[in-house]
């Protein structure tokens, strides 16, 4: 797991990428936003899609849904960008369009649509 800085208009980012699936339980994404805080010291990390499990987006399994709820509740802000258009069900669809119209969680197709949704939420 990498761990970069962002610094733009004040505010600090975390970008987070890998070579591997670095969140593939709720442990694992803890992990991940305890690093980005005490490393970088911010609670905004933009995430590339290739390292979160499959799993995140088969809605079934409750993953994204147990992983997003401890991050709103550790007050983690987070832009998970990648190609989300082979995704074809509706269910999936419907909850990334009410997230990226929330303040907490977003789905972007780019890493600099990412650094925007971040920088524009306090």
């Amino acid at each position: 797991m990498t761990i970069e800085k962002i610094e733009q208009d004040n505010k600090i980012l975390a970008l987070v990428t890998g070579n591997e699936k670095i969140i593939t339980d709720v442990q694992s994404a803890l992990d991940v936003a305890m690093s980005v805080k005490y490393d970088i010291n911010t609670n905004k990390i933009i995430i590339d899609k290739k390292v979160i499990a499959e799993d995140f987006f088969i809605l079934s399994t409750g993953l994204a849904g147990e992983i997003l709820q401890k991050y709103i509740n550790y007050d983690v802000k987070i832009a998970i960008y990648g190609d989300y258009s082979r995704y074809t069900s509706k269910p999936l669809k419907d909850f990334i369009y009410e997230s990226n119209n929330g303040k907490d969680v977003f789905f972007v197709s780019s890493k600099d649509e990412a650094v925007k949704k971040l920088i524009n939420i306090s």
